[in-house]
C-alpha cells in the first residue's frame, strides 16, 4: 500500500496530496476544474483580471466580475491573497486568484500546473513549473513545454493524451451543428465597448441585434440560441470573438458542455498517468 507522504523523485519531492494549479477559467478549464474537484484535489484557478470567456454561464472565470461564480456543483470564490485560500477549502470553496502570469506559482509549489487557457499558444507554462505540467490543445509540446498534452479538437482524437510532439493545429473553424459551421461564432465588427441587448439564454432571429461594439450593432446572423456574450463592459478590438449561437434551439447552457467534460477526464487521466509515473505503486 502505498504511504501518504513525499516521495523524492530525482531533486523533486512530490506530495500526492499537492495543490493542483489551473490555469485559466473558461467553459472548458471549468470542466477540468469540476472533475478534479469532484475526486477531492485541492484546485487553485488563475485568471487575468478582465477575462474574456464567451460561455460565462459555464465558467468559473465569472468570479473575477462577481466574487462568486456557482456552476453545476462547484463554487468558485474570487481571493485577493494566497492567505485566503483555506478559508475557501474550509467552506468547501474553489479560489481563484487573478494572477495571469502565475507569479504564486513559485511560492505554493504545486504538484501539477494545468494549462486550460486554451489560447492556441503557450502563454508560460514549462516543465519544471511544477512535477506535472499538462497542456490542453494546441501551442504545447509534449517532452518539451509539458509532460502531457491533451488534444482538444472534436472528432475521433478529442481527448487524447499526446506524450510526445503536439494537438492538431488550430484551423479557427467551430465544428459544425446542424450544418452551420463557421457562422455560429461571432467576431467583433470593430473596436469599441460591448453593450448587451440580449443575455445568454435568449433565442434570437436572423438579423436581431444582440449587442453593440461602441456604436456598431451586432446582428445574429441566423435564428438560434444565444449560448455564450462575452462580458458586458469590456473594450474589444476588432475581429474578437464576442458571442457564440447554437441553432438547437433546446441546447442546455446552463451545464458544462459535453466537449469540457470530455477534456476534463482526459486531463485528470492524464494527471493520474503522470502520477504513477512519477510515483510508481511498491
Amino acid at each position: 500500500m502505498r504511504e501518504n507522504k513525499p516521495v523524492e523523485v530525482g531533486v523533486i519531492v512530490l506530495n500526492p496530496d499537492g495543490l493542483i494549479i489551473v490555469r485559466g477559467g473558461g467553459d472548458i478549464a471549468t470542466g477540468v476544474v469540476q472533475k478534479f474537484h469532484r475526486c477531492g484535489f485541492k484546485l487553485l484557478v488563475l485568471e487575468t483580471g478582465k477575462p474574456t470567456a464567451i460561455r460565462r454561464s459555464v465558467s468559473v472565470c465569472e468570479a473575477v466580475y462577481t466574487g462568486r461564480a456557482t456552476v453545476e456543483d462547484i463554487c468558485c470564490v474570487l481571493i485577493s491573497d494566497i492567505s485566503e485560500m483555506n478559508e475557501c477549502y474550509d467552506d468547501g470553496n474553489i479560489p481563484l486568484l487573478v494572477d495571469p502570469v502565475g507569479e504564486c506559482i513559485k511560492q505554493l509549489k504545486p504538484l501539477a500546473v494545468i494549462d486550460a487557457i486554451i489560447a492556441k499558444r503557450n502563454s508560460g507554462i514549462y516543465m519544471g513549473m511544477a512535477p506535472i505540467t499538462i497542456g490542453l490543445g494546441p501551442g504545447f509540446t509534449a517532452g518539451v513545454d509539458v509532460n502531457a498534452v491533451i488534444e482538444t479538437k472534436r472528432g475521433h482524437d478529442l481527448g487524447r493524451l499526446i506524450l510526445t510532439g503536439s494537438a492538431l493545429p488550430d484551423t479557427s473553424i467551430p465544428g459544425e451543428v446542424c450544418g452551420i459551421s463557421k457562422e455560429r461564432v461571432i467576431h467583433a465588427p470593430a473596436s469599441g465597448e460591448v453593450r448587451h441587448i440580449h443575455k445568454i439564454g435568449d433565442v434570437v432571429n436572423n438579423g436581431e441585434i444582440i449587442c453593440e461594439i461602441g456604436r456598431n450593432p451586432v446582428s445574429a446572423p441566423f435564428k438560434g440560441l444565444l449560448r455564450g456574450l462575452i462580458h458586458e463592459g469590456l473594450y474589444v478590438p476588432v475581429g474578437m470573438k464576442i458571442a457564440d449561437i447554437d441553432p438547437r434551439l433546446d441546447v442546455d447552457w446552463q451545464t458544462i458542455s459535453d466537449k469540457a467534460r470530455c477534456l476534463g477526464g482526459a486531463t485528470l487521466e492524464a494527471y493520474f498517468f503522470l502520477r504513477n509515473f512519477f510515483l510508481p505503486h511498491k
